[in-house]
């Protein structure tokens, strides 16, 4: 049964919400500036902690003016901010939990940025700022939606709304997971949407089903008790350094599949594709090269684990001597999808970096808590009525997608909350460059977004979601 198989005379008219969220936008894109101005980086060593409080109290202050009057910010484990708040429904009503974050990664290289990172700029029709996209623009999209829907039916809402909005999720330190943890049923809701990800292509409707886990591990190399020259003793002494590029070129063949002892890199992803040329655009390949791996670009990113080399501790080319490394390290970053188990493929791959190192030089791994991969439940209501509410705010039908990106969080609510459907969904597309120099959000995202989720809001509300087998 689909939501409008369950009521079709209550359904709201998508007509009447756009031009609910039509005269919302000029608001919408001003708050969306007010908060990529708050440089809320969650690393006191780069930016003041006051920055991420300050970012936290805006929030709190614009989720109460909607209606969520018990919006507050409360102290989690790694002592980051998170914003919570809830507004009951009518009786007997679903709640629905909205999810997003305040926090966004460093600007990282300011001469790289066409303008400046903390300061929302519109160019050729899409807004550039750090945070834009990923996540700030998501709790404007919250805030839109909220807004239309009142403006539709007062502020007597047809749904129970909580709202979650977390202040180290860049960091990946866990705080809100373990803020979760440590409050069992605050956050109880029959829908979640987490609002984190995006469309597989500007302007097509999508929901992410698919999230790969993510650990990190640096693995040391060790050779000689200290620098020597390299006339003297280079092509008979161990360099650690070469002995670290012989282990991590041994992690891909040559075609680029991943290639862990023991794992397997053959996955095939059965959603949506993603266009070859497409991604060469979006990734932003020079010409010339070639696109990784013997699958599909779907099956390499989303259904396939990989390895990144994130860092490498060695002499800078500046400045560097003529002497044979005696240690050398690299951070690496491993993926994981669906269906494998996270710390287990970091078990496998510590042992194959220590299996793979020549010439006997030593070894040590250091690892990180792994994070899950995540799969969405596709059946019941809420999936479809959301699938439909977003196909109809569009104008074309929603698809599922994959991420590669990692959100613990997720697997912390599935487990805390079993009965829940949580979905992932948000403004963020390709072309938004989240992490990089440049991030930017497309004005049409927001306000198709929250069209989407003010209608979805609306229909859910027309009577409870039955559960996954509906």
């Amino acid at each position: 049964m689909t939501a409008t198989d369950a009521a079709p005379d209550a359904m709201p008219d998508v007509d009447a919400v756009r031009a609910a969220v039509a005269p919302l936008l000029p608001r919408a894109l001003e708050d969306l500036r007010t908060l990529v101005a708050i440089p809320s980086v969650a690393d006191e060593r780069l930016y003041p902690r006051a920055e991420c409080e300050r970012a936290a109290q805006w929030v709190v202050d614009a989720f109460r003016a909607e209606g969520i009057d018990d919006a507050r910010r409360e102290r989690t484990p790694d002592g980051s901010d998170v914003v919570v708040g809830h507004r009951p429904g009518p009786p007997g009503a679903p709640t629905v939990l909205l999810y997003a974050h305040y926090d966004v990664q460093p600007p990282l290289d300011d001469a790289a940025w066409t303008t400046p990172p903390f300061e929302l700029t519109e160019r050729d029709g899409r807004l550039y700022g750090r945070g834009a996209a990923d996540c700030k623009g998501n709790v404007v999209t919250h805030l839109t939606a909220l807004r239309a829907l009142r403006a539709l039916v007062g502020d007597d809402l047809p749904v129970g709304v909580r709202i979650v909005i977390e202040g180290s999720e860049e960091q990946g330190t866990g705080g809100l997971d373990g803020w979760v943890e440590a409050n069992p049923g605050a956050l109880a809701a029959d829908a979640m949407l987490i609002q984190d990800t995006g469309n597989a292509t500007l302007g097509l409707p999508t929901l992410t089903v698919s999230l790969r886990g993510a650990t990190s591990v640096v693995v040391r190399v060790d050779a000689l008790e200290g620098e020597i020259h390299s006339g003297m003793f280079g092509g008979a002494a161990p360099d650690a350094l070469a002995a670290l590029v012989a282990i991590l070129a041994s992690l891909r063949d040559a075609d680029g599949n991943t290639t862990i002892d023991g794992v397997d890199a053959a996955g095939t992803w059965p959603g949506v594709g993603y266009d070859a040329d497409q991604f060469r655009a979006d990734a932003g390949a020079l010409p010339g090269t070639r696109l990784l791996g013997d699958g599909t670009v779907a099956d390499m990113l989303w259904a396939r684990p990989v390895v990144t080399i994130l860092g490498i501790d060695a002499p800078s080319v500046v400045g560097s001597a003529a002497a044979i490394q005696p240690r050398a390290a690299a951070r690496l970053n491993l993926r994981v999808p669906p269906g494998a188990d996270a710390r287990e493929l970091q078990d496998r791959l510590a042992a194959h970096l220590e299996a793979h190192a020549p010439w006997g030089v030593r070894v040590t791994v250091e690892r990180d808590t792994p994070g899950q991969p995540f799969a969405a439940r596709t059946d019941g209501q809420v999936f479809e009525a959301l699938s439909a509410a977003l196909a109809d705010a569009y104008g074309q039908a929603t698809v599922t997608a994959g991420q590669g990106g990692s959100i613990p969080l997720c697997n912390i609510l599935a487990s805390q909350y079993p009965d829940a459907a949580i979905v992932l969904l948000g403004v963020e597309e390709p072309a938004c460059l989240i992490h990089a120099p440049n991030e930017s959000v497309h004005p049409s995202e927001i306000e198709n977004l929250a069209v989407g989720e003010a209608l979805f809001l609306a229909r859910l509300g027309v009577r409870p979601p039955s559960g996954p087998s509906d």
